[in-house]
């Protein structure tokens, strides 16, 4: 049982007495830790014990009831109070009653009314005690569940869209930071589990996608981006605040770089980042969110451990209308990502399932419809206007109806799909070897600058470095720096055909402060050092 601290306060010794030895306090839920004969002395010790009760007389010297009830209330006011006093001063200690004293005794007063009122108080401090230990309780719980109340209002943020008051109501309770435009919401997901593909248990899988979040949560805090997860075991962040002389797509490629080679480098697994488009105001979130998950669908097809921007994969922003079945979804990113044998094997899975569920044909034409707007959309998405395709497009929703089987149905819907990613294809490659094209140029008009980097050029074509170097070494056979080289070395050539350049200048004109490196690098590429291919041209 819990013993709660009391104090007796009474000038007159006998009282004191009585009370100390006709009560067996201990019985009572109480341990007596002093007695004192005026308030002076009472308060200096209260001040330091703080004691749960204080039974005092009302008349005293130097400090009288009353004045202590005062300073108890206004200094301790979990501390009860009971006050002593006699027929003669009742009328004076009703002034108790408004320093919330807890009750009081008219003198003389027994033993049995001194332990009938201690019962009295000790329940109520029971009670007092439990309601508290259950507030903390809820507290301590509240406290633990912060974390996942917080993830799950981000995800509702990106995900469905919160209105601007609850923002402002909700980001305050967690101690969210403002958010600030442009936005623009990241994804994160892991690849695969590396060498421990075999994991002993549930917990192993845990445990490492816990500790990629710590990872993606510091390398995110730093960067006052806001970072959750989802349900769906994906990590994301909302980026927001960028300066604004920061581009915000360079900021994220930056930023989605370092995570992934900060969890590849300590946790030896591969995570794929997908960046979504850009947005002006939070309430277009969920379209960034949708686009970053795009985004991550084409890690099937240019692999894993990367980071995918939908700007790479899809170009500059169009106007869109995000299909909201699941399977509109899918038949969509097989179309941007999948091969024809993969579009077939998942319109014939719809079209065994419509069949599964004996839905009535007009339910079937709708499902179809459905899709066949999903496709009609990612031609609008992908900017695939000016060929056959998008001619026919005008009558699919009709022409659905001409059909009377769903066997008819799939065919037709095979040939469409099978043509669109042909044509998909197509414009992808177009898109990429514009940028290609671009990137040769800028590499071509800048050879020069000794300061050129891996980072100005996709800066330049507006391209992550990790995509950026996937398509450039296709489509030039090269990396960068040995592209960037051989351009060097070729410009290098010219000026020393055509020209009495002094060495060291010409190192300068093609990007070399160091004339002995520039040497170095020519005799490497060319087969010869400067000077000798120079004497070889001129026949000297």
């Amino acid at each position: 049982m819990t013993l709660y601290k009391v104090m007796i306060v009474d000038d007159e010794a006998v009282v004191r007495r009585g009370l100390k030895n006709t009560i067996r306090w201990e019985e009572h839920g109480f341990q007596l830790i002093g007695d004192y004969a005026n308030g002076r002395d009472a308060w200096h010790e209260i001040e330091l014990e703080q004691p749960d009760l204080v039974i005092s007389d009302i008349s005293m010297p130097y400090m009288d009831g009353l004045e202590l009830a005062g300073l108890i209330t206004s200094n301790f006011p979990d501390i009860k109070v009971i006050i002593l006093t006699g027929y003669d001063e009742f009328e004076y200690a009703q002034q108790a009653v408004r320093l919330k004293v807890s009750d009081f005794l008219l003198k003389p007063i027994t033993a049995m009314e001194i332990r009938t009122l201690l019962n009295k108080v000790r329940a109520e401090m029971d009670e007092e005690m439990k309601i508290r230990e259950d507030l903390s309780m809820l507290q301590s719980q509240l406290r633990q569940s912060m974390p996942l109340l917080r993830e799950r209002l981000l995800e509702r943020l990106v995900v469905l869209g919160v209105g601007k008051p609850e923002i402002e109501v909700r980001f305050s309770y967690f101690d969210i930071p403002k958010l600030t435009p442009p936005y623009l919401v990241i994804v994160a997901d892991i690849d695969d589990f590396g060498d421990r593909e075999r994991l002993e248990s549930v917990h192993d899988e845990e445990f490492l996608r816990f500790a990629a979040f710590n990872v993606f949560e510091e390398i995110t805090d730093q960067k006052n981006a806001l970072s959750f997860r989802t349900r769906e075991e994906r990590m994301a962040a909302v980026i927001t605040g960028v300066p604004p002389e920061t581009d915000i797509y360079e900021h994220a490629y930056e930023l989605a770089e370092e995570i992934r080679h900060q969890i590849e480098r300590y946790l030896k697994l591969t995570v794929t980042v997908g960046v979504g488009r850009s947005c002006g105001s939070a309430d277009q979130l969920p379209l960034s969110y949708k686009s970053a998950l795009s985004a991550l669908d084409y890690r099937f097809l240019v692999g894993k451990n990367r980071v995918l921007s939908i700007i790479d994969m899809e170009g500059a922003p169009a106007s869109r209308a995000v299909p909201t079945l699941d399977w509109d979804r899918q038949l969509a990113t097989v179309v941007k990502t999948g091969s024809a044998a993969d579009a077939q094997q998942l319109i014939k899975q719809i079209v065994d399932e419509l069949k599964r569920l004996r839905l009535p044909i007009e339910g079937c034409y709708l499902q179809l419809q459905k899709l066949t707007l999903s496709l009609m959309n990612t031609i609008q998405e992908l900017g695939i206007g000016e060929n056959e395709l998008a001619s026919q497009q005008q009558s699919w929703l009709t022409d659905i109806y001409s059909f009377k089987t769903l066997d008819e149905l799939e065919l037709w819907l095979m040939h469409i799909v099978s043509n669109l990613i042909t044509a998909v294809s197509t414009n992808r490659s177009h898109y990429t070897n514009t940028q290609m094209i671009r990137a040769t140029e800028y590499i071509e008009a800048h050879y020069a600058d000794e300061q050129i980097s891996l980072q100005d050029l996709c800066r330049h074509v507006l391209m992550s470095t990790s995509y950026f170097s996937l398509i450039f070494k296709q489509y030039t056979g090269e990396t960068f720096i040995e592209y960037l080289t051989r351009v060097r070395v070729e410009k290098a050539k010219v000026l020393l055909s055509t020209t009495s350049l002094k060495l060291y200048e010409i190192a300068e004109k093609v990007g070399y402060a160091d004339p002995n490196y520039f040497s170095l690098l020519f005799k490497k590429h060319a087969g010869q050092a400067p000077r000798e291919y120079r004497d070889t041209r001129s026949g000297g």
